[in-house]
């Protein structure tokens, strides 16, 4: 069943998936693709990256800002927020329907809002706090933050290190990575868009990441992140989930240190699940073809999703 806490836009121009990780938000954006001739849009930092399709879980169908960026490029919520508000604009102008995934919030709502994001800062002491988080490791980092901005650190997990170590480079900078009006949080949104997300109970999504990453190993994901680490590497690029640790450790001990850090993650993108207003929340719990069909039955009584 499908609880919301508003009712859903008279118009919507954009439809936006929102799920953590192995919520099955791909299958359901595949579906709504086909059925509604929508246009798939990532909101995921790493499946930018060409290269990583088995390691970044890319989607078996065309999707937008998947595989499109080098490794050896930087990748910025800045970067990130121009590319996506490009590519929804581009497939609303052709007059279809750009469906928004992702399972990271900051991702999702830099696509489909007009964020006011903080300054860039020097790759010099972007490499000094990279070097502090090593020296002090994810808790001391994250208690230095809670002492430098409380308010961004609320915000940001300990093993986020690419989130933690932007916190403390935009606090030494007199920012904060916390949107002064917290923009964040609102609803407000560059187009008329849908929200709707997937909530599915932990022990479900733990039995769904333990079956992925082995799977992931089944289709090659060591030679892909050997391959990948060999290469000329961004720091953001290195920080794919799953990179280092399959191109560097035995398999074994590589498949249980992903499986425990996709788990971590899953529980910090369910936070933002049950903080993001204006989400139409549906139990993601069920098939994939059920929930397209009450994604595209929410709004058909006024046939408000756009559709080709």
């Amino acid at each position: 069943m499908a609880s919301s806490s508003r009712p859903a836009p008279a118009s919507s121009t954009v439809l936006a998936l929102f799920g953590p990780t192995a919520s099955g938000k791909t299958a359901v954006a595949g579906l709504l693709r086909e059925r509604l001739a929508a246009v798939v849009v990532s909101a995921d930092s790493a499946a930018l990256y060409a290269g990583l399709p088995i390691l970044t879980a890319a989607p078996p169908y065309p999707a937008r800002l998947v595989g499109s960026v080098p490794l050896g490029e930087e990748v910025s919520v800045g970067s990130y927020q121009q590319l996506a508000h490009a590519a929804i604009d581009e497939i609303v102008e052709q007059g279809r329907l750009p469906v928004v995934v992702g399972g990271t919030g900051l991702y999702l709502r830099a696509a489909l809002a007009r964020l006011d994001l903080p300054p860039a800062v020097t790759g010099e002491r972007r490499a000094f706090w990279e070097s502090e988080y090593v020296r002090l490791g994810p808790d001391g980092a994250h208690s230095l933050l809670v002492a430098r901005d409380a308010v961004a650190a609320a915000r940001v997990h300990a093993n986020d290190r690419k989130r933690v170590v932007r916190a403390l480079e935009l606090a030494e900078a007199g920012s904060s990575l916390a949107p002064s009006g917290d923009r964040l949080w609102s609803a407000e949104t560059r187009l008329p868009t849908t929200v709707v997300a997937l909530d599915v109970p932990l022990d479900v999504l733990d039995r769904r990441i333990e079956a992925r990453t082995r799977e992931m190993v089944e289709r090659g994901a060591v030679a892909e992140a050997r391959e990948a680490w060999a290469a000329k590497r961004s720091q953001t690029a290195s920080q794919v989930l799953g990179l280092e640790e399959f191109a560097t450790l035995p398999e074994e001990d590589a498949v249980e240190r992903v499986t425990s850090a996709t788990k971590r993650l899953a529980r910090y993108q369910r936070k933002w699940l049950r903080r993001m207003p204006g989400a139409v929340t549906l139990d993601g719990d069920r098939p994939a073809g059920v929930i397209a069909d009450e994604i595209v039955a929410l709004e058909r009584p006024g046939e408000r999703l756009p559709r080709h």
